[in-house]
Formats: C-alpha cells, structure tokens, sequence
C-alpha cells in the first residue's frame, strides 16, 4: 500500500513537473500563460483567494484598464508604485504595468518574487534608448552627471547616476550643482519641460518619446476647447511642447489626478493615457473630464497598446503558476539599485 502510494505521488509529481516545463516553454514562446479559464470563475475572488494564500500584493499603474486597477492592492504612478515595491512586506509582488516596472521592483527587492502578467508588455520610451547606444553617448560626453527617466531598462538604470520620474523630474534635477553639466534620457519631451522650468542649459537630452504622448492633436485639443470653453487642459509632460503650451496644468498623472481633486472648475480635458480617467472619475463623479483625442481619430492612440495588454485573466494564471517572472542578474542589479535609491532619497 505505501508503495503504491509513493508511486502516485511520485507520478503526480512528474506531472507537475512536466506542466511547470511545459509552461515555462509557453511563456518563452509567447510571453504569457495561454490558458482556457473556466467562464463560470469568478476572477477577481480567485485571485483575491491566491494573494492570500501566496502573500501576494498586486501593484497596478493608473494606465490598466478599469478592472485591473479594482483588483490591485495599490494604484500609482511609477514614483508611488517604485516606493511601493521598496517597502512591501509581501513575498510575492505581481506588477499590473509593463516590463521596466517589474524589473524596477525586482531591483527594489531582490528578495522577493517578482510576477509579470505578460512580457510583451513593453514600452516605447524604453525601446529607444538602446544600452549600447546610450553607453556610447555617455562615453562622448564625459564629466556629465546620468539623469535617466525610470521608464528605462535595467541596464539603462545601471549607465545612470540618478534615476527620476515624471513627478519628481525637476526636484531631481534641481538637487544637482547648477554648473555640473547633466545628459538627460530618453524623453526628449520631458527633457525639454526640465530644461524649461530649471532654465537649465548645460543639458544634453536624449532623443526618445513615449508613442502615446507624442500622438496627442493640438488642433482637435482647440476644437473641444471651443466646445467646452470652461474646461481645464491638463497635459503629461510627455507630450510635445505645442501641447504643454496649451495647458493649465503640467504634470504627472498622480500630479494631473490631485489637481483636478483639489481644482475648482468642473470640466477637463486630459492629455495622457487614458486609464487615468478611471481614478478621475472615482473620486470626481461630479467633474466632467475628457480624454484628449489623438492626431487620428481611428486608431486609439491615445491608449498604451502595452498597458492594456494585462487583464484579469492574465493576472489570475500568473498569480496560480507564478510566472512570468522577473530576474535580473545580481552584478547588473547592484549597478540600478544605486540610482533608484539615489533617487529616492532625494
């Protein structure tokens, strides 16, 4: 009896074992767990049930989709969501966001499971800045202190003296001498608002932008000005200068989400991804808030093609096998820990 009990569990084990294998294949292959999920599930309690089970915390960025945002234990931009990671006390952090957030949170705790629903889920900023070619940029330009954008690699954070974000870009440009001479990358938009707002000129900024932002109308944001003459434009300084120039406010999305919490008027229009209407709009019923259209009006650019590719399906089959999983060799972590946390001390 006890033999044939060893042999069962030794034959469940194999099996397992050949599943694991199996999948992990699949994720090389494909990036992602594709996996028929039974339609009766309810997803949102299951992976409530496996974040118990597991200690498992779900970080979310304010550009998911709606349901993805409801489910996280913590919605923020990428300086909340960098804090968050640093600081959990949870075994398991799963990162509703794309791959440079999972990989800053791996850097941030080299000590816990880092999970990412999908590993297409890239991002456009991050894809133009090589390593290589940066590498070769700061090599032509010595004696400039590295300010890079946290929507960047691994190894673009390990090139970098401080990182920053786009809510704390000016105060970390800022606490560097006016007369050391800086490189910024890779947004030339955001780049172009530091230098702007420091008046900042010993700059050298990177040649980058995030495909979203760049895609916003100036002429179509002037036409629903028209049509709603009391509204507010609130712009992402990610997008180009023509737009910035527009706006009533520049900023971050947690940045633009408490101006318009604290602001008095009562219409918006709103030029960064628009997942962030859906915290807008959950704390300010009362408010009228506008996604600012795209240069063509068909495609829904205005959208992160990258974001949206996480979904409750995708969160609940990586939370069950635990994978995707971020790594991100010890050597290369040291490096872009030491810019992360530079920055977080400021």
């Amino acid at each position: 009896m006890c033999n044939e009990v060893r042999e069962e569990n030794f034959e469940l084990n194999l099996t397992m074992e050949n599943k694991n294998t199996a999948l992990i294949d699949q994720v090389s292959n494909e990036g992602f767990i594709r996996q028929e999920v039974d339609p009766a599930l309810d997803l949102a309690q299951e992976i409530a049930r496996l974040k118990r089970e597991k200690n498992a915390i779900i970080l979310a960025h304010y550009y998911m989709v709606p349901e993805v945002q409801d489910i996280a234990d913590f919605v923020g931009d990428s300086l909340a969501l960098s804090q968050q990671a640093a600081d959990t006390e949870a075994d398991i952090i799963l990162f509703a966001g794309v791959h440079f957030m999972g990989e800053t949170a791996k850097i941030l705790s080299p000590q816990k499971k880092v999970l990412i629903p999908d590993l297409n889920a890239g991002c456009s900023l991050a894809d133009s800045c090589k390593p290589a070619d940066f590498e070769r940029f700061i090599a032509e330009h010595p004696g400039h202190t590295v300010v890079s954008y946290v929507n960047t690699s691994a190894q673009i954070k390990a090139l970098t003296d401080v990182v920053c974000t786009s809510s704390n870009a000016v105060q970390v440009v800022e606490s560097i001498p006016a007369d050391q001479p800086l490189i910024f990358g890779p947004d030339r938009n955001l780049g172009n608002y530091i230098r702007q707002v420091t008046g900042r000129e010993n700059m050298l900024i990177w040649d980058g932008a995030c495909h979203v932002h760049e895609e916003f109308s100036l002429e179509r944001i002037l036409e629903l000005k028209k049509e709603f003459p009391q509204a507010k434009i609130l712009v992402h300084p990610e997008c180009k200068k023509p737009i910035q120039l527009i706006a009533d406010y520049v900023g971050s999305t947690a940045g633009i989400l408490r101006f318009a919490q604290t602001d008095t008027a009562d219409t918006y229009i709103v030029a960064t991804e628009s997942g962030i209407l859906h915290q807008m709009r959950k704390s300010l019923p009362q408010k009228t808030l506008i996604a600012a259209p795209p240069m063509d009006s068909m495609c829904g650019c205005n959208d992160c093609a990258f974001m949206k590719l996480i979904s409750l399906k995708k969160i609940y089959l990586t939370l069950k096998y635990e994978l995707p999983e971020i790594t991100v060799p010890e050597a290369l972590r040291q490096k872009a820990e030491k810019s992360i946390r530079r920055m977080l001390e400021i």
